[in-house]
């Protein structure tokens, strides 16, 4: 932590054994960069990520609220829960359990889950975002193997999400 990142589109990744902080800087406000991260899922998750892929996924959200689902609508209006909203406080904070197993099939039981914390914080002119995922630990066996596909995951994530905010909202001068 503290290195300094060259640009908005950098992502810094840091890994300990149970849990990947990444950061990157967004020349978007606080409030745009939440509404494009929890508001527009389907313009910048990978598809292939998905269970649908790419030619069926009809729909990725979040329910806004505490309590609310993360969800894929796939062909014939199919929908499939992955995780489950532990706090919303928009624009400043998400948290969400995620509950795809390393072998990525559903986890039904939110203890057995992992956990993503994504905070957004404003500096100057634009948006430090901080995605934690913690708790790979619950995925058992397979929990350090998981965190290090998922480290190379939220990288092809982020960069997407960065795109899809500069295409949704000119950076702010």
């Amino acid at each position: 932590m503290g290195q300094e990142m060259d640009g908005p589109t950098e992502i810094r990744q840091d890994v300990a054994r149970f849990s990947l902080r990444s950061t990157l800087l967004v020349p978007a406000s606080a409030e745009h960069a939440f509404a494009v991260f929890a508001g527009a899922l389907t313009d910048w998750w990978v598809a292939e990520y998905t269970w649908s892929g790419p030619a069926a996924l009809a729909e990725l959200g979040i329910e806004p609220r505490a309590g609310g689902m993360l969800y894929e609508i796939g062909p014939y209006g199919f929908r499939s829960d992955w995780g489950r909203v532990l706090t919303w406080d928009p624009p400043r904070r998400l948290v969400f359990t995620w509950q795809i197993g390393p072998d990525r099939v559903p986890v039904p039981d939110p203890a057995q889950a992992s956990e993503v914390e994504v905070l957004f914080l404003p500096d100057a002119d634009q948006v430090r975002v901080e995605v934690e995922h913690r708790h790979f630990d619950r995925h058992g066996e397979a929990a350090e193997g998981y965190r290090q596909a998922l480290t190379a995951g939220w990288h092809e994530l982020l960069s997407r999400f960065v795109v899809s905010v500069a295409r949704n909202h000119p950076p702010l001068s």
